[in-house]
């Protein structure tokens, strides 16, 4: 197990993640939750997150291998998704998830475990770290918990969090952290090209 690969795959997911930029949301949802039990839900999503994402790395590369489909074609796909996913942090549509009267009670499971922390980006970067050539299962389950134990903590911390940045501080490290994925985006897609023109043409 290579420390640079488990570092490597622990940012990316947790870039993915965007904790800061759930912030926000988390704290609109449980705006009407008792603050003594705030923490507690907090930690209880995450917990269920967790397993979502661990769930789904299990079955990710059975998936593919059902499928059919070529590690250089994945590597691409896997750049235009994150691609856009850094886009969308860099520059945000308004957020449609509302903590609306709909939800009655505390939160449970949707929407603060899944898809705020377990969402389709988070799935989709699972998917494509886990099938790519020489991926060490164990180090990507590492990455993995090591991404989701910093966001859990940074969502455990969201109101002190907001309250230190502000919503223009919060705004700001988004939009760098969606930088840093465009730079890793664009990354894995010159690397899905090199593959593609390296690898054996098919009969």
């Amino acid at each position: 197990m290579r420390f640079e690969e488990v570092s490597a795959n622990a940012i990316l997911l947790f870039l993915v993640m965007d904790p800061l930029g759930n912030i926000p949301m988390y704290l609109s949802v449980l705006e009407r939750v008792e603050p003594a039990r705030r923490q507690r839900i907090i930690a209880r999503e995450s917990l269920i997150a967790l397993a979502a994402l661990a769930l789904f790395m299990l079955v990710g590369e059975w998936l593919l291998a059902q499928l059919g489909i070529r590690q250089s074609s994945l590597s691409v796909a896997g750049g235009i998704i994150i691609f856009l996913i850094a886009l969308r942090m860099i520059f945000p549509a308004p957020k449609i998830l509302q903590a609306d009267d709909d939800l009655e009670g505390e939160p449970y499971v949707v929407p603060l475990a899944i898809p705020l922390v377990a969402g389709p980006s988070s799935f989709a970067t699972l998917l494509l770290i886990g099938n790519r050539e020489g991926t060490d299962p164990w180090a990507l389950l590492v990455a993995l918990l090591l991404a989701w134990l910093v966001s859990s903590v940074i969502l455990l911390l969201s109101e002190r969090l907001r309250k230190l940045l502000g919503r223009r501080g919060l705004i700001a490290v988004e939009r760098l952290m969606g930088m840093v994925l465009v730079a890793l985006a664009v990354q894995m897609f010159l690397d899905g090209i090199r593959l593609y023109l390296n690898a054996p043409k098919l009969p």
